[in-house]
Protein backbone atom coordinates (compact mmCIF):
# COMPACT_ATOMS: atom_id res chain seq x y z
CA UNK A 1 0.00 0.00 0.00
CA UNK A 2 0.96 3.35 -1.18
CA UNK A 3 2.67 4.74 2.38
CA UNK A 4 0.50 8.27 1.91
CA UNK A 5 -2.60 6.05 2.78
CA UNK A 6 -1.17 5.72 7.20
CA UNK A 7 -0.85 9.43 6.83
CA UNK A 8 -3.82 10.69 5.39
CA UNK A 9 -5.62 8.17 7.59
CA UNK A 10 -3.39 9.21 10.51
CA UNK A 11 -4.56 12.80 10.25
CA UNK A 12 -7.94 12.07 9.98
CA UNK A 13 -8.43 9.67 12.56
CA UNK A 14 -6.14 11.31 15.21
CA UNK A 15 -8.39 14.22 14.63
CA UNK A 16 -11.45 12.53 15.67
CA UNK A 17 -9.93 10.81 18.31
CA UNK A 18 -8.33 14.03 19.79
CA UNK A 19 -12.02 15.16 19.32
CA UNK A 20 -13.83 12.65 21.23
CA UNK A 21 -11.22 12.20 24.23
CA UNK A 22 -11.98 15.82 24.65
CA UNK A 23 -15.70 15.87 24.19
CA UNK A 24 -16.63 14.96 27.96
CA UNK A 25 -14.58 18.09 29.25
CA UNK A 26 -14.82 20.49 26.93
CA UNK A 27 -16.55 22.70 29.12
CA UNK A 28 -15.08 21.93 32.28
CA UNK A 29 -12.58 23.87 33.93
CA UNK A 30 -9.34 21.96 35.45
CA UNK A 31 -10.74 21.65 38.98
CA UNK A 32 -13.65 19.95 37.54
CA UNK A 33 -11.41 17.84 35.64
CA UNK A 34 -9.48 16.88 38.33
CA UNK A 35 -12.35 16.30 40.83
CA UNK A 36 -14.56 13.98 38.24
CA UNK A 37 -11.44 12.13 36.69
CA UNK A 38 -8.81 12.17 39.65
CA UNK A 39 -5.72 14.40 39.98
CA UNK A 40 -4.25 12.71 36.93
CA UNK A 41 -7.42 14.24 35.03
CA UNK A 42 -8.88 12.46 31.97
CA UNK A 43 -6.56 9.53 30.79
CA UNK A 44 -9.12 7.83 28.16
CA UNK A 45 -12.42 8.33 26.75
CA UNK A 46 -15.33 8.45 29.28
CA UNK A 47 -17.34 6.33 27.14
CA UNK A 48 -20.95 6.79 26.34
CA UNK A 49 -23.58 3.72 25.34
CA UNK A 50 -19.70 1.96 24.80
CA UNK A 51 -18.57 3.81 22.38
CA UNK A 52 -16.15 7.39 21.78
CA UNK A 53 -18.55 10.02 20.06
CA UNK A 54 -17.21 12.59 17.77
CA UNK A 55 -18.70 16.09 17.78
CA UNK A 56 -19.13 19.16 14.97
CA UNK A 57 -15.46 19.24 14.93
CA UNK A 58 -15.00 15.80 13.01
CA UNK A 59 -18.08 16.29 11.10
CA UNK A 60 -17.57 19.89 9.81
CA UNK A 61 -13.76 17.96 8.58
CA UNK A 62 -15.62 15.42 6.62
CA UNK A 63 -18.12 17.17 5.23
CA UNK A 64 -15.69 20.05 4.24
CA UNK A 65 -13.44 17.18 2.77
CA UNK A 66 -16.37 16.12 1.05
CA UNK A 67 -17.13 19.15 -0.44
CA UNK A 68 -13.61 19.70 -1.85
CA UNK A 69 -13.92 16.01 -3.48
CA UNK A 70 -17.03 16.41 -5.10
CA UNK A 71 -16.20 19.93 -6.95
CA UNK A 72 -12.68 18.19 -8.51
CA UNK A 73 -14.51 15.00 -9.59
CA UNK A 74 -16.88 17.12 -11.31
CA UNK A 75 -14.40 19.72 -12.71
CA UNK A 76 -15.21 22.55 -10.72
CA UNK A 77 -11.98 23.11 -9.49
CA UNK A 78 -12.63 27.17 -9.70
CA UNK A 79 -15.44 26.98 -7.10
CA UNK A 80 -13.87 24.48 -4.85
CA UNK A 81 -14.57 27.46 -2.10
CA UNK A 82 -18.75 27.17 -3.42
CA UNK A 83 -18.47 23.36 -2.68
CA UNK A 84 -17.20 23.57 0.42
CA UNK A 85 -19.55 26.14 1.62
CA UNK A 86 -22.38 24.11 0.04
CA UNK A 87 -20.97 21.08 2.53
CA UNK A 88 -20.84 23.17 5.45
CA UNK A 89 -24.61 24.18 5.10
CA UNK A 90 -25.39 20.81 4.73
CA UNK A 91 -23.58 19.57 7.82
CA UNK A 92 -25.77 21.83 9.15
CA UNK A 93 -29.23 20.98 7.46
CA UNK A 94 -27.98 17.33 9.13
CA UNK A 95 -28.13 18.93 12.85
CA UNK A 96 -31.54 20.15 12.17
CA UNK A 97 -33.62 16.97 11.34
CA UNK A 98 -33.58 13.50 11.92
CA UNK A 99 -34.19 12.72 7.99
CA UNK A 100 -33.19 14.12 4.97
CA UNK A 101 -34.95 13.30 1.93
CA UNK A 102 -33.10 16.32 -0.35
CA UNK A 103 -30.67 15.06 -2.68
CA UNK A 104 -27.12 15.54 -1.47
CA UNK A 105 -24.10 16.53 -2.17
CA UNK A 106 -22.30 14.71 0.58
CA UNK A 107 -22.67 11.09 0.53
CA UNK A 108 -21.11 11.34 4.66
CA UNK A 109 -24.44 12.93 5.47
CA UNK A 110 -25.92 9.79 5.00
CA UNK A 111 -23.38 7.79 7.85
CA UNK A 112 -25.54 7.86 11.07
CA UNK A 113 -22.79 8.69 13.26
CA UNK A 114 -21.80 12.12 11.48
CA UNK A 115 -25.26 13.56 11.27
CA UNK A 116 -25.89 12.81 14.98
CA UNK A 117 -26.23 16.44 16.54
CA UNK A 118 -23.07 17.29 17.95
CA UNK A 119 -22.21 21.10 17.54
CA UNK A 120 -20.11 22.38 19.81
CA UNK A 121 -21.30 26.09 18.70
CA UNK A 122 -25.36 26.84 17.95
CA UNK A 123 -24.15 30.30 16.66
CA UNK A 124 -22.27 28.43 14.28
CA UNK A 125 -25.82 26.47 12.89
CA UNK A 126 -27.36 29.97 12.83
CA UNK A 127 -24.98 31.58 10.66
CA UNK A 128 -25.19 28.40 8.24
CA UNK A 129 -28.70 29.05 7.69
CA UNK A 130 -28.63 32.62 6.62
CA UNK A 131 -28.67 33.29 3.33
CA UNK A 132 -25.81 35.24 3.24
CA UNK A 133 -22.35 33.74 4.65
CA UNK A 134 -19.27 35.48 5.67
CA UNK A 135 -16.16 35.96 3.59
CA UNK A 136 -12.83 37.46 5.12
CA UNK A 137 -13.73 40.47 2.81
CA UNK A 138 -17.27 40.90 4.37
CA UNK A 139 -17.26 39.19 7.90
CA UNK A 140 -20.89 37.77 9.34
CA UNK A 141 -19.65 38.47 12.73
CA UNK A 142 -16.97 39.13 15.00
CA UNK A 143 -16.70 35.30 16.35
CA UNK A 144 -12.99 34.18 17.94
CA UNK A 145 -14.32 30.62 18.78
CA UNK A 146 -12.31 27.89 17.82
CA UNK A 147 -15.91 25.93 16.34
CA UNK A 148 -14.80 25.90 12.80
CA UNK A 149 -11.27 25.58 12.85
CA UNK A 150 -11.37 21.37 11.59
CA UNK A 151 -13.13 22.80 8.48
CA UNK A 152 -9.70 24.56 7.41
CA UNK A 153 -8.06 21.21 8.25
CA UNK A 154 -9.93 19.74 5.94
CA UNK A 155 -8.24 22.20 3.26
CA UNK A 156 -4.49 21.21 4.56
CA UNK A 157 -5.62 17.50 3.69
CA UNK A 158 -7.41 17.90 0.29
CA UNK A 159 -4.06 19.71 -1.10
CA UNK A 160 -1.86 18.32 -3.75
CA UNK A 161 -0.12 20.38 -6.27
CA UNK A 162 -2.28 19.10 -8.89
CA UNK A 163 -5.40 20.43 -7.22
CA UNK A 164 -4.59 23.64 -6.52
CA UNK A 165 -1.53 26.28 -6.36
CA UNK A 166 -0.14 26.68 -2.67
CA UNK A 167 -1.39 30.09 -2.05
CA UNK A 168 -5.46 28.93 -2.15
CA UNK A 169 -4.32 26.84 0.39
CA UNK A 170 -4.13 29.89 2.55
CA UNK A 171 -6.96 31.48 0.77
CA UNK A 172 -9.07 28.46 1.31
CA UNK A 173 -8.10 27.69 4.74
CA UNK A 174 -9.05 31.56 5.64
CA UNK A 175 -12.42 31.36 3.46
CA UNK A 176 -13.27 27.81 5.43
CA UNK A 177 -13.50 29.56 8.71
CA UNK A 178 -14.50 33.06 7.67
CA UNK A 179 -17.89 31.53 6.45
CA UNK A 180 -19.19 31.22 10.07
CA UNK A 181 -16.86 33.65 12.46
CA UNK A 182 -15.51 36.71 11.16
CA UNK A 183 -13.14 37.78 13.73
CA UNK A 184 -9.76 38.05 11.35
CA UNK A 185 -7.06 36.14 13.90
CA UNK A 186 -9.76 33.69 13.82
CA UNK A 187 -10.15 32.95 9.93
CA UNK A 188 -6.14 33.77 9.40
CA UNK A 189 -5.94 30.49 12.53
CA UNK A 190 -7.74 28.81 9.61
CA UNK A 191 -5.16 29.56 7.14
CA UNK A 192 -2.08 28.52 9.31
CA UNK A 193 -4.12 24.93 10.20
CA UNK A 194 -4.42 24.49 5.91
CA UNK A 195 -0.82 25.44 5.24
CA UNK A 196 0.69 23.12 7.98
CA UNK A 197 -0.96 20.20 7.46
CA UNK A 198 -0.71 20.60 3.65
CA UNK A 199 2.78 20.72 4.74
CA UNK A 200 3.52 18.25 7.17
CA UNK A 201 1.50 16.03 4.20
CA UNK A 202 3.93 17.20 1.30
CA UNK A 203 6.58 17.84 2.73
CA UNK A 204 7.31 15.01 5.71
CA UNK A 205 11.00 15.41 5.98
CA UNK A 206 10.62 18.82 7.95
CA UNK A 207 10.08 18.87 11.46
CA UNK A 208 6.69 19.73 13.16
CA UNK A 209 7.97 23.07 14.75
CA UNK A 210 9.51 24.01 10.79
CA UNK A 211 5.93 23.49 9.19
CA UNK A 212 4.33 25.57 12.06
CA UNK A 213 6.48 28.07 11.60
CA UNK A 214 6.54 28.20 7.92
CA UNK A 215 2.87 28.02 7.83
CA UNK A 216 2.30 31.52 10.16
CA UNK A 217 4.96 32.90 7.81
CA UNK A 218 2.83 32.33 4.95
CA UNK A 219 0.12 33.64 6.07
CA UNK A 220 2.02 36.38 7.14
CA UNK A 221 3.75 37.17 3.76
CA UNK A 222 0.00 36.43 1.98
CA UNK A 223 -2.05 38.42 4.49
CA UNK A 224 -0.25 40.69 6.44
CA UNK A 225 -0.65 43.62 4.80
CA UNK A 226 -4.57 43.19 4.53
CA UNK A 227 -4.54 42.59 8.45
CA UNK A 228 -1.49 43.27 10.01
CA UNK A 229 -2.56 42.74 13.63
CA UNK A 230 -4.92 39.62 13.05
CA UNK A 231 -1.69 37.62 11.30
CA UNK A 232 0.87 39.08 13.73
CA UNK A 233 -1.27 38.23 17.03
CA UNK A 234 -1.58 34.37 15.12
CA UNK A 235 2.18 34.33 14.47
CA UNK A 236 2.79 35.23 18.04
CA UNK A 237 0.70 32.38 19.18
CA UNK A 238 2.93 29.82 17.52
CA UNK A 239 6.25 31.43 18.88
CA UNK A 240 5.09 31.38 22.30
CA UNK A 241 3.89 27.64 22.41
CA UNK A 242 7.23 26.62 20.88
CA UNK A 243 8.83 28.91 23.08
CA UNK A 244 7.02 27.15 26.04
CA UNK A 245 8.65 23.58 24.99
CA UNK A 246 11.83 24.87 25.37
CA UNK A 247 11.25 25.44 29.48
CA UNK A 248 11.09 22.50 30.64
CA UNK A 249 10.72 23.90 33.65
CA UNK A 250 7.07 24.35 33.34
CA UNK A 251 5.00 21.53 33.60
CA UNK A 252 2.60 20.70 30.79
CA UNK A 253 -0.38 21.52 32.50
CA UNK A 254 0.87 25.05 33.34
CA UNK A 255 1.85 25.48 29.95
CA UNK A 256 -1.60 24.89 28.69
CA UNK A 257 -2.94 27.53 31.41
CA UNK A 258 -0.93 29.90 29.95
CA UNK A 259 -1.77 29.14 26.56
CA UNK A 260 -5.54 29.78 27.42
CA UNK A 261 -6.85 27.60 24.49
CA UNK A 262 -10.28 29.21 24.51
CA UNK A 263 -9.65 31.18 21.24
CA UNK A 264 -9.10 30.00 17.94
CA UNK A 265 -5.62 31.11 17.54
CA UNK A 266 -4.90 30.21 21.37
CA UNK A 267 -6.30 26.55 20.38
CA UNK A 268 -4.07 26.24 17.78
CA UNK A 269 -0.93 27.06 20.25
CA UNK A 270 -2.22 24.60 22.49
CA UNK A 271 -2.26 22.13 19.67
CA UNK A 272 1.42 23.65 18.71
CA UNK A 273 2.41 23.14 21.95
CA UNK A 274 1.17 19.56 22.54
CA UNK A 275 3.07 18.03 19.04
CA UNK A 276 6.12 19.34 20.17
CA UNK A 277 6.67 18.36 23.76
CA UNK A 278 5.17 15.01 22.94
CA UNK A 279 6.11 14.16 19.04
CA UNK A 280 6.45 10.96 19.29
CA UNK A 281 3.71 9.91 21.73
CA UNK A 282 0.14 10.42 20.38
CA UNK A 283 -1.57 9.27 23.69
CA UNK A 284 0.73 11.47 25.72
CA UNK A 285 -0.28 14.14 23.44
CA UNK A 286 -3.84 14.00 22.94
CA UNK A 287 -3.89 13.45 26.98
CA UNK A 288 -2.04 16.00 27.73
CA UNK A 289 -3.93 18.75 25.66
CA UNK A 290 -7.95 17.96 26.91
CA UNK A 291 -7.01 18.05 30.49
CA UNK A 292 -6.71 22.35 30.64
CA UNK A 293 -9.53 24.77 31.13
CA UNK A 294 -9.73 25.62 27.66
CA UNK A 295 -11.66 24.32 24.80
CA UNK A 296 -10.56 20.28 25.22
CA UNK A 297 -12.18 19.53 21.71
CA UNK A 298 -11.25 21.41 19.73
CA UNK A 299 -7.13 21.56 20.81
CA UNK A 300 -7.83 17.88 20.51
CA UNK A 301 -8.61 17.58 17.02
CA UNK A 302 -6.03 20.14 16.24
CA UNK A 303 -3.18 18.03 17.86
CA UNK A 304 -4.47 14.43 17.15
CA UNK A 305 -4.59 15.87 13.20
CA UNK A 306 -1.18 17.25 13.02
CA UNK A 307 0.67 14.46 15.14
CA UNK A 308 -1.40 11.29 13.32
CA UNK A 309 -0.80 13.46 9.70
CA UNK A 310 3.13 13.52 10.86
CA UNK A 311 3.44 9.46 12.84
CA UNK A 312 0.49 7.80 10.68
CA UNK A 313 -2.65 5.31 11.49
CA UNK A 314 0.27 2.93 13.17
CA UNK A 315 1.06 5.32 16.04
CA UNK A 316 -2.37 5.83 17.31
CA UNK A 317 -3.13 3.31 19.85
CA UNK A 318 -5.60 0.88 18.95
CA UNK A 319 -7.71 1.19 22.20
CA UNK A 320 -8.69 4.73 20.81
CA UNK A 321 -9.73 3.08 17.36
CA UNK A 322 -11.78 0.32 18.46
CA UNK A 323 -14.35 2.23 20.30
CA UNK A 324 -14.31 5.25 17.62
CA UNK A 325 -17.77 4.81 15.88
CA UNK A 326 -16.97 6.34 12.33
CA UNK A 327 -13.80 4.38 11.88
CA UNK A 328 -14.53 2.39 8.36
CA UNK A 329 -16.18 6.37 7.05
CA UNK A 330 -12.98 7.86 8.46
CA UNK A 331 -10.18 5.72 6.57
CA UNK A 332 -12.62 5.67 3.61
CA UNK A 333 -12.78 9.44 3.03
CA UNK A 334 -9.12 9.75 3.88
CA UNK A 335 -8.04 7.04 1.33
CA UNK A 336 -10.70 8.65 -1.09
CA UNK A 337 -8.16 11.66 -0.24
CA UNK A 338 -5.46 10.03 -1.75
CA UNK A 339 -7.08 8.20 -4.38
CA UNK A 340 -8.67 11.47 -5.54
CA UNK A 341 -8.85 11.43 -9.31
CA UNK A 342 -9.89 14.49 -12.42
CA UNK A 343 -13.62 14.17 -13.26
CA UNK A 344 -11.49 13.15 -16.78
CA UNK A 345 -10.18 9.76 -16.28
CA UNK A 346 -11.88 6.87 -16.44
CA UNK A 347 -15.23 6.39 -15.33
CA UNK A 348 -15.08 4.83 -11.61
CA UNK A 349 -18.68 3.37 -10.48
CA UNK A 350 -18.08 3.88 -7.05
CA UNK A 351 -16.75 7.02 -7.12
CA UNK A 352 -19.36 8.26 -9.34
CA UNK A 353 -22.03 6.99 -6.68
CA UNK A 354 -20.46 9.03 -3.61
CA UNK A 355 -19.22 12.39 -5.42
CA UNK A 356 -21.19 13.17 -7.97
CA UNK A 357 -24.97 11.15 -6.84
CA UNK A 358 -23.81 11.97 -3.16
CA UNK A 359 -24.41 8.76 -1.95
CA UNK A 360 -22.43 6.27 0.10
CA UNK A 361 -21.37 2.66 -0.92
CA UNK A 362 -23.88 0.91 1.73
CA UNK A 363 -26.23 3.06 3.52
Amino acid sequence: MDSRFSFYRGCLLGLAVGDALGCPVDSKNWEEISRDYGPGGLLGYDLQHDYAEVTSYTQLAVFAANGLLAAMTRGRTEQYARYLVSALREWARSQQYRGNTEKTLCWVAQIPQLRRRACMDTRMLDTLNRQTLGTPEHPANSFTAPSAVTAAAAVGLFFAPERMEPSQVGTLGAEAVAVTHGDPETFLTGAVIAYALAGILQEPEHTLAQQFTQAAEAVQGQFGARYPQAAAAVAAQIRKAIGLVKHLEISPREAMTLLECTTASECLAGAVYACLIHPGNFDEAVTVVVNHSGRSSAVGALTGAFLGAKLGEEALPEFYLESLEPVETLRTLADDLVRGRQASRIFDDSWDQKYIQGMPLTL
